[in-house]
């Protein structure tokens, strides 16, 4: 998979969803897993061509796992040869979770935690968007965390608006597929995650779940994304509950 190729679902994705426009300070959470690195690259590059003119700032949350230090160096490096600026907002995020709170689910108050050291660092910034690295396989896998865990159907939004921060946050790889981003990243400075939770978590339970899936419904993956764009397909109860018994 080429940058090209890439630029194509990422443009697709930005057009679609009216995701930027001219003058937008872009704020890119930078954690520095395969998605969110070729997120920038891609940003970065179509930055040169793109016709609403924006500007990039790279954004990375130092979490400070203290038994497990992360080197940002490489992204740091990364950055500078994109011509895009680097910040590290440093935080106790990581004692907090498993030291102070020891939580069973780390995730969900390691990613608030997280969301708001990633909102403060964009507004000091004067960024007025947040564009995180999200793919395609993301939102399906979303959807099912929301139905498995919370009893709804939901996933994350390709683009929101956030009243109480005055941020707004893109998505702009929704288009793009896990496996082609994962191809593409083998070239570029990803980082090796130092969270003592990885790989056991509810979202990578999720995704063996549907990988096995797929294994029975090679098409399982492309219905489920197609759902996403179809919410008139629903067939739920509400629609019943404003009916009159007509027997």
């Amino acid at each position: 998979m080429t940058t090209q190729q890439l630029l194509s679902g990422l443009r697709r994705g930005i057009t679609d969803f009216s995701m930027i426009r001219p003058g937008d300070r872009i704020a890119v959470g930078l954690s520095g897993g395969k998605d969110s690195v070729t997120l920038l690259k891609l940003l970065a590059a179509y930055r040169r061509f793109s016709p609403e003119p924006f500007t990039l700032t790279a954004i990375t949350v130092d979490l400070n796992f203290k038994d497990n230090p992360a080197d940002f160096s490489p992204l740091a490096a990364f950055c500078a040869e994109l011509d895009v600026p680097f910040l590290l907002e440093k935080t106790d995020i990581g004692e907090v979770v498993f030291d102070v709170r020891k939580e069973e689910n780390p995730c969900s108050l390691c990613a608030k935690m997280r969301k708001g050291a990633l909102n403060a660092a964009a507004l000091s910034a004067g960024c007025n968007k947040i564009a995180l690295g999200h793919h395609a396989d993301d939102f399906i896998e979303t959807m099912f965390l929301s139905l498995l865990y919370e009893g709804r159907l939901s996933t994350c939004a390709p683009k929101v608006y956030l009243d109480r921060t005055k941020l707004t946050f893109i998505r702009p790889m929704v288009y793009l597929e896990e496996r082609d981003i994962a191809a593409y990243a083998k070239n570029l400075p990803v980082c090796k995650s130092c969270c003592p939770a990885n790989k056991n978590t509810r979202r990578e339970y999720v995704k063996q779940a549907i990988d096995r899936i797929k294994k029975d419904v090679p098409f399982a993956r492309d219905r489920m994304y197609s759902a996403l764009f179809h919410p008139e397909r629903y067939h739920l109860f509400d629609r019943f509950f404003a009916e009159k018994d007509e027997y």
